[in-house]
Formats: C-alpha cells, structure tokens, sequence
C-alpha cells in the first residue's frame, strides 16, 4: 500500500539543508503549534523519519512543513523535522523555509518584506530583503532568549572537568568554551566533536533541570555548541552546534546563535543594542543582535535577532511505499 509521495523544495541555509515539504501535510489538531507538534509526534512521526533518515535523508538534514497560521495576526504556521524530532524552533530552518516558500510562491507576505509566524516555540517576527524574484536575506526576531545555568562543572569520562553553560534560544544549547580538557573548536576535529558531544549532552540532561517556564513541553538539553577562534573576516566568535545522534550544524545555527547571544548578556559580555557576527564550522555567517531585554518566568533574557540567507538548490518527489522495508527510514550510527 503507497504512504504517498512527498514533494519537496530542497535549499541549505548558509550551508546546511532545509527541506521544505509542500504536499502530504497531515491535518494536526491544536490551538497552536506547540500542542500541533504533540500532535504530529504522537501520530505522525512516521513521516519525519521516512523523510529525514536515510535512504532519502541524511544525519543532517532538517525540513519543515508550511501551515496556516494559527493566530490572527500571523501569515502562516512552521512545523519543523528532522533527524532529532520536531524542535520548538529553527532558525536555519526559518531562514530556508521562508526563503523557498517566497521564491516558491508558496507564501504571500501581507506587508511585503514582512512576516509574523506561528512556531511551537511561540511566534516570531521576520524581515526580509527581496529583488526580483530571490530573497537576499531573511532577519528573525526571535523568540525570547535566557542562561539557565551558569559555570556548571561536569565530570566527563575519558576527558575530565568540563565547565559548561546552558542556554535557550528555542532549544537548550549546552556551551562549551575553551578551557583546560577543551582546547577550542579549530584544535578539535570533526571526529572530536561527534565523539564527545552526545557524551556531555546525556551527562548534562541528566544532571541539569531545563523546562521552559511557560511551556514544559519544551525541555531537555538537546543541543551541545562548542566555540572558537574564527576563520572568516568580520566574525566575533566561531561555533560547532551538535545535534541529532551524529550531526554538526554547518550554518552557524539560529537558535545556537540566541542561546549564545543570551549566554554573553547574562556574563556581562554583550548588552541590548551589541551585534555579534556567528560564524559556523565552514565560515559561514549569521548576523546576531541583542534587541531587548526581556523577562523569561524568573530569568533575565533577552529579545534576539538573527540574519541570514539561504539558496534553493532544487525539486524532488519522494515516495514513501510501505513495500520498501526501509520505508521509514534508518540511520547507521
């Protein structure tokens, strides 16, 4: 029996993929996305794996599906996917989805150059520049951003104390900066990271309490960014974001870059108003901004801003056949 055939508009965001899905949506109940994302969870996972795995996916892909939107105010609803679950929130994600949606005429902006969007994070704010039929860049206002933990030491095995933060952005980033047992991100190599990375994020979910005050369905360290000297001209800071079972982020990630920008703002580092240029493992570049400060339930945060761009690189139809035994999906870990 045919599961369907998914078409698909395929584009990365300043290197990484984003795969926005436009048929096949699954008809999700809730008042919002959060309780929608539930929903896809408890019912449709199937179809994240079947598209996001192998054979027709890979450890980094991520995509996203295009809804209604949800509220009065907004233009249309993100559901995000990929290799580690449904996240609350991607900017990468963001950035692509919007972008193919646009140049895809799959999205009608109410202002031109503006948009309001439903995510399971909350809603968010984009600006973008379009000419002619490209959009240049797309610039997010992101969700609220806080430090949940500060200079926490961790006993890694086979490595030692690791000082770490933890901070949201729209996904809790487990922080690591240069120090004694972590020397930086360009003296470690690709294979240090996936190596360590799924080590320190299980000992940090286990001995850290991370729940978003206003939606505890939003919980757990899920991702692990390590910093750097940088590579690239006009960058302030360099990162490497692990996420999923074995997958580097190669755009300098969105919610990575919030969780960053409010790490720095609770350190004193950054203040409201302060830019800061994120580049990602590759060089690639998001601008990041502190908007404003903000109350998250009892902790200090701010308001973040992200820019960046993202290039639609083609059109694919991908058929999911409960014939195949590999239809929904593998990895090789």
């Amino acid at each position: 029996m045919l599961k369907g055939t998914y078409f698909c508009v395929d584009a990365h965001t300043c290197g990484n993929p984003v795969r926005l899905v436009t048929s096949g949506h699954p008809d999700l109940k809730g008042r919002n996305m959060s309780e929608k994302r539930q929903h896809f969870l408890n019912e449709y996972d199937w179809i994240r794996k079947a598209l996001m795995f192998e054979p027709r996916g890979h450890d980094m892909m991520s995509g996203a599906f295009l809804y209604p939107p949800c509220s009065d105010n907004a233009d249309a609803s993100i559901l995000f996917i990929e290799t580690s679950g449904c996240l609350p929130m991607c900017g990468h994600g963001t950035i692509g989805t919007i972008t193919a949606a646009i140049e895809s005429g799959l999205l009608c902006a109410k202002t031109p150059g503006k948009l309001t969007i439903d995510v399971p994070a909350g809603q968010i704010n984009i600006d973008y520049q379009q000419t002619g039929q490209k959009v240049d860049w797309v610039k997010i206002y992101n969700v609220p951003a806080y430090l949940a933990h500060q200079d926490v030491i961790l006993d890694i095995p086979g490595l030692g104390p690791l000082k770490i933060d933890v901070s949201y952005g729209g996904n809790y980033y487990a922080i690591v900066d240069p120090q004694q047992n972590f020397p930086g991100l360009r003296h470690w190599s690709a294979g240090d990271i996936l190596h360590w990375s799924p080590i320190v994020r299980q000992i940090a979910h286990e001995q850290l309490v991370c729940v978003h005050p206003n939606d505890p369905t939003v919980n757990g360290v899920s991702h692990v960014l390590w910093t750097g000297d940088t590579i690239s001209e006009g960058s302030n800071g360099a990162n490497a974001v692990f996420y999923g079972d074995k997958a580097i982020d190669r755009s300098p990630c969105g919610t990575g870059t919030s969780a960053r920008l409010a790490q720095l703002y609770a350190r004193g580092e950054l203040k409201v108003g302060s830019q800061y240029t994120h580049e990602s493992i590759i060089g690639s570049q998001f601008i990041g901004r502190i908007e404003s400060a903000v109350k998250v339930g009892e902790f200090e945060g701010i308001m973040p801003s992200i820019q960046g761009w993202a290039r639609i690189i083609g059109q694919n139809a991908i058929t999911v056949d409960d014939d195949d035994p590999y239809a929904f999906g593998f990895q090789v870990v």
